[in-house]
């Protein structure tokens, strides 16, 4: 029987860490199916999830912890079975001047409209003509097959007005 973990990792950042990652991984009968890393500030940081036989998950849970060993911390978790399908999968994409509390606040008026943030990148950058700092987001979200789009969207384009960002919502398909 085969069992799915999602594995978070993270520490310094260095060449052949995902190679020793992958390894592990390969040696206790896991397959890696899919991923997101990126270094950060200095930090690897990753989610993985693995598919591997039930039998030997302890024993990739203990290669695993020591790894730590090189300063890569790693926490397991067994894959959830999938939720119903969201009605519809957005993207959201945001740009205004940076300050503390954007991405709180956006999160907050999704999570009441019932939306789930599915991906989240964001960056700041300087604007290319003010020297400004702007700060940019993209998302993936799940949207509730009750909420109409309209809704959203007016839900949405006050949040922006209040918030004095540019935000666009479009259909992934």
């Amino acid at each position: 029987m085969q069992t799915s973990l999602v594995l978070t990792v993270i520490g310094p950042d260095r060449p052949g860490l995902v190679e020793s990652l992958a390894r592990t991984v390969a040696a206790h009968g896991g397959n890696w199916t899919e991923s997101r890393m990126a270094e950060l500030a200095g930090q690897f940081a990753g989610i993985l999830r693995v598919v591997l036989p039930a039998a030997q998950v302890d024993a990739l849970a203990t290669a695993l912890q020591a790894l730590e060993a090189d300063g890569l911390r790693v926490q397991i978790a067994r894959s959830q079975a999938a939720g119903a399908a969201a009605a519809r999968a957005l993207t959201l994409d945001l740009v205004g001047q940076d300050r503390p509390g954007i991405v709180r606040e956006i999160a907050a008026a999704l999570a009441r409209l019932g939306v789930s943030i599915d991906e989240l990148h964001t960056r700041v950058a300087s604007a290319s003509m003010s020297g400004e700092t702007l700060f940019e987001a993209h998302a993936r979200l799940a949207v509730p097959a009750t909420l109409g789009l309209a809704d959203l969207r007016g839900a949405l384009e006050a949040l922006a007005n209040e918030m004095m960002v540019d935000l666009t919502l479009d259909d992934l398909a």
